[in-house]
């Protein structure tokens, strides 16, 4: 075959045309000199005094040492190297050889060639060596002086041994050369272990030149060089090369080649190969086996990994460490302690030594598996101690480490104990973890212990130590205990990090003190940390809950400024929060944003918009986006049913409302009290209370048992109907469970009172009283109003008193109650009176308030007041019903001042007002029995043309009052409008 040379990336075997010699492998060289006499030593040491001396030479001239100079003494010199520069013991090499007669040893040429090599002084060092070559001395002779004195000084440069083989190849000394070489094996096989691939290359290519013929061992090395540099394919030919030169390859040789092909992740090859070697006569060693198993277990390939284990058991081999070893690291990986166990209970059989690696990695591993086995631990550490093994610090803090995440901390302290009994230190990870531990369950005062004791044991705190004890005291809200450890982290020299200014953010956030919490933020930012999603979010709901909608909008674009993107969760809780504020069009900016972004909403962000969109009364958009989350594979969750129901019966959809509470269970949800109260809520509203009881009824069948919110909805209901005596049947029934309150009262009350059983209403107020249920402002608003309405004025004014007394707030609908019963009696200074100090208290008056007090002046014909607060109104834009004007209107009929009366009928229309029928019929009256004609005709066909009357109705059937009574209509217009 004819000889290819190999690249230095990526050889080639190649073919001796002479075949392959059987040498010997050269496993080391034996090289040595005579010792020098102290003679020598004494004189050398004189000269390398000497040549520290810029002028040495003149020195040396001018003295006896040039008489006395021999090759003995030259060595010695050489070798000692005082001097530390090289080309100074070149030159004095050089000099002394002028100045003797007898010729330098070998050693002087090897000892300089090799200093000024590993001096990176390569032109200088080739000079050297070609005069060595030029002396009598063979090749063998040469290369055995060189390669004594290249192993005697450590970490010698390997580009010695390049530079001989080129001198002699440059001097046409080829045979020289190729003896050379015969010996460089040993000298691949340290290139090898050093690593110097390039170097191993360069000798192996010149071995190539040669015409070398190769041993096993060349092979070897061969392919010990290919698969380090992850050349496989080039180690497999050199495999299929030795089997056609008919030198075998040995089981090292396949072992070499399957270990490269498991280091870089081709198992399936390595396993082939290992099978191949049965067809050839080897057996695989333990070795072989080993690998194999090692690279199966990297790939967690754990049965494949168990089988090959087996495997190798069942040939008679004795399993090693590094198998066993193995296979525990990898079946620990997969959880599978009972494999790791039993390889345990292997090692012991087969006599393998367990020592301490393996102890701690048995122990790391049984409480991170998913069975948190910290009981067999404790087992291991136990026999650790009956094998007089003695528990490191690392055996330890992997125990301490798995108790504290399996919390038994009363155990984890115990260890702690024994160890530093045992005269061992724990270290402050072990001091971090228990700390941790401790301050994860709340127990502070631990916790805070264990970090004052770890200064008494000379271990400092670390941030991790100090971290814990922060956030376990923010998210208790003690934010003063945490700033004091915030100095003291400050006073030890160590840096906050983004978990210490994220729990100072999270405690003040969870307080409310949001202006705290900016504080830290940027602070955080001061410090170059950049805050997280989590953090963003956390900030984000402070502010919203704060109220602070301009804040939370700051730090929420603050976040897209900083090149942070924002995650789901964090939109989700800024879309939740403009929702909560009424801006549905930036929640459903932002989660456009999102989606364009390629983030895809969860099922929060879909329920907060959904929920959003149903408060504000738009359900069909709700809806799309119910649609659109199940395209998209997301399924709705219970809360977004409970809004979408809410939604539906709030806008009068109760069938609707039904069906989707019905095919609820089809959806893999089951309506909870939450959905049960809406749908009954929505029926009773919609004054269908036989349903709202039927699902009622239905309730504790599913599971499902109703609450006070239930009662009071079907209380409310009972009570629109007039069904008093049913409302007070679940009454009672609330009262014995425990349900009632001050909103359950006050429906009752409301309900007798315009069943007009005003009795039956007092001594309900009474009861409620006596039963230590407060009223609130609702109850006595409710019990004065209704007084007002039955004329029982002094009753209402004794309410109105007590109320004032138990400092209840006294709003509009009070004042208004009040008023309108005095306006009944005709009492107008007691409603002018009330008007001042509802006025005068900061209680805003609106159109009914307004209505009623210039009804009162107009009854005492006191029209520039009227129209005074008429102004007041419009000027307000409080303006939304015609009764005002109605008022003033007939008020200006009754003057006979028609003209104005027309005006302000004129100024309704512009206003967009409509007029009652009861003043226009006043002011056509008025104008007919003034003569105006045309007047009244002009209002009658306004009145016909606003859909007052129907079309045959005459001016005469209008003029002679056949359609309304003026004066009822004017007290029903107001009566309307109180609440």
């Amino acid at each position: 075959m004819v000889m290819r040379r190999l690249s230095q990336r990526s050889p080639l075997l190649l073919t001796d045309q002479n075949g392959f010699t059987n040498t010997k492998f050269f496993k080391s060289i034996e090289f040595s000199t005579s010792t020098p006499t102290s003679e020598t030593l004494n004189f050398s040491q004189q000269i390398s005094d000497f040549l520290k001396q810029n002028n040495w030479k003149t020195i040396m001239v001018s003295s006896h040492i040039p008489s006395k100079l021999n090759p003995d003494v030259i060595r010695a010199v050489l070798h000692q190297n005082q001097v530390g520069d090289p080309k100074r013991l070149l030159d004095f090499f050089y000099w002394s050889q002028s100045q003797m007669g007898v010729p330098q040893f070998l050693d002087s040429f090897s000892i300089l060639a090799v200093q000024l090599c590993n001096s990176e002084l390569f032109g200088l060092a080739n000079g050297v060596l070609t005069q060595m070559i030029r002396t009598p001395y063979s090749s063998s002779s040469i290369l055995d002086s060189v390669l004594f004195w290249f192993r005697n000084y450590g970490g010698s440069s390997p580009v010695v041994f390049d530079i001989l083989i080129d001198s002699y190849k440059r001097m046409g000394m080829l045979d020289e050369a190729a003896n050379v070489l015969i010996r460089c094996n040993s000298l691949l096989k340290d290139l090898l272990k050093c690593g110097m691939m390039e170097l191993f290359w360069k000798v192996y290519n010149g071995m190539l030149d040669a015409k070398m013929g190769f041993d096993v061992y060349t092979y070897t090395y061969l392919v010990g060089a290919l698969c380090k540099t992850g050349d496989l394919r080039g180690a497999k030919r050199v495999l299929i090369e030795m089997d056609e030169k008919g030198l075998n390859p040995n089981e090292f040789i396949y072992s070499m080649v399957i270990e490269g092909m498991c280091q870089v992740g081709d198992i399936d090859e390595a396993v082939e190969l290992k099978r191949s070697m049965g067809e050839k006569g080897l057996v695989p060693n333990t070795y072989t086996y080993t690998i194999i198993t090692a690279g199966l277990c990297r790939a967690k390939r754990m049965n494949e990994a168990k089988l090959t284990f087996e495997e190798m058991q069942k040939t008679g081999l004795k399993p090693d460490y590094n198998a066993c070893s193995a296979l525990i690291d990898g079946f620990m990986r997969e959880g599978d302690i009972d494999e790791v166990l039993r390889i345990k209970d292997v090692m012991v059989s087969c006599g393998i030594p367990i020592n301490l690696i393996t102890y701690n990695v048995l122990i790391h591993g049984l409480w991170y598996c998913r069975e948190h086995n910290m009981g067999r631990a404790l087992e291991l550490l136990d026999e650790m101690e009956k094998r007089n093994l003695v528990p490191s610090a690392v055996s330890y803090g992997a125990m301490i480490n798995g108790l504290c995440h399996c919390k038994d901390l009363s155990l984890a302290n115990k260890l702690l104990e024994k160890m530093t009994f045992s005269g061992l230190k724990p270290n402050v990870v072990v001091y971090s973890t228990l700390i941790m531990g401790y301050a994860s369950e709340g127990r502070i005062e631990e916790a805070r212990r264990l970090l004052d004791g770890m200064s008494c044991s000379g271990v400092a705190p670390d941030i991790f130590c100090y971290n814990a004890i922060i956030s376990c005291l923010s998210k208790a809200g003690k934010m003063e205990e945490a700033s004091t450890y915030l100095l003291e982290i400050q006073g030890r020299g160590l840096k906050p990090d983004a978990v210490t200014f994220g729990a100072f953010i999270l405690g003040y956030s969870k307080t409310g003190k949001m202006t705290e919490a900016a504080k830290y933020f940027d602070e955080m930012l001061d410090h170059g940390l950049m805050p997280n999603n989590p953090l963003y979010t956390v900030l984000i709901n402070g502010h919203f809950k704060a109220g602070n909608l301009m804040e939370a909008l700051s730090i929420f674009r603050r976040l897209h400024a900083l090149g942070v993107l924002p995650d789901v969760q964090t939109c989700s809780a800024f879309i939740h929060g403009l929702l909560k504020n009424g801006r549905v069009q930036e929640a459903l900016k932002v989660f456009s944003e999102l989606k364009e972004k390629g983030l895809v909403p969860d099922v929060f962000t879909y329920s907060s918009l959904i929920s959003g969109f149903c408060k504000q009364g738009e359900v069909e958009k709700a809806f799309e986006l119910h649609d659109e989350m199940c395209l998209k594979g997301i399924a709705p969750n219970i809360f977004i049913y409970n809004a979408l129901v809410d939604g539906l019966c709030k806008s009068g959809d109760i069938q609707r409302a039904r069906k989707l509470f019905d095919g609820m269970p089809e959806k893999g949800l089951e309506p909870d009290s939450v959905t049960y109260s809406t749908m009954i809520d929505g029926y009773c509203k919609s004054e269908n209370v036989a349903e709202a009881f039927s699902l009622f009824h239905e309730m504790p069948s599913k599971g499902v048992q109703p609450h006070s919110f239930v009662y009071n909805a079907l209380v409310h209901g009972c009570c629109k109907e007039g069904d008093m005596e049913k409302a007070m049947n679940l009454f009672r029934e609330m009262l014995q469970k425990g349900f009632a309150t001050t909103l359950s009262f006050n429906t009752l009350i409301d309900g007798y009172c315009k069943s007009c059983k005003i009795q039956e209403a007092s001594q309900l107020f009474q009861e409620m009283i006596a039963k230590q249920i407060m009223p609130d402002h609702v109850t006595y608003t409710t019990v004065i109003d209704w007084h007002c309405k039955a004329g029982k004025m002094e009753e209402a004014n004794l309410l109105f008193k007590e109320m004032q007394e138990r400092n209840l707030i006294v709003d509009t609908v009070t004042y208004t109650s009040l008023m309108y019963g005095y306006n009944k009696l005709g009492q107008s200074s007691e409603v002018f009176a009330l008007f001042e100090k509802m006025v005068a208290k900061g209680v805003k008056p609106d159109e009914v308030t307004y209505g009623l007090v210039i009804y009162a002046h107009c009854k005492e014909d006191n029209l520039v007041e009227a129209f005074k607060l008429r102004d007041e109104v419009v000027g307000k834009g409080m303006l939304t019903k015609g009764t005002i004007h109605d008022l003033l209107i007939t008020a200006l009929c009754k003057r006979e001042d028609l003209t104005e009366a027309s005006k302000l009928l004129d100024e309704m229309g512009e206003l967009g007002l409509k007029p009652s029928l009861a003043a226009c019929s006043t002011l056509v009256r008025s104008f007919h029995e003034a003569g105006k004609m045309d007047e009244a005709t002009r209002v009658f066909e306004g009145v016909k043309s606003l859909g007052l009357v129907p079309d045959t109705t005459t001016l005469i059937d209008l003029v002679n009052g056949n359609l309304n009574d003026t004066d009822s209509e004017d007290a029903r217009n107001l009566i309307k409008q109180l609440v």
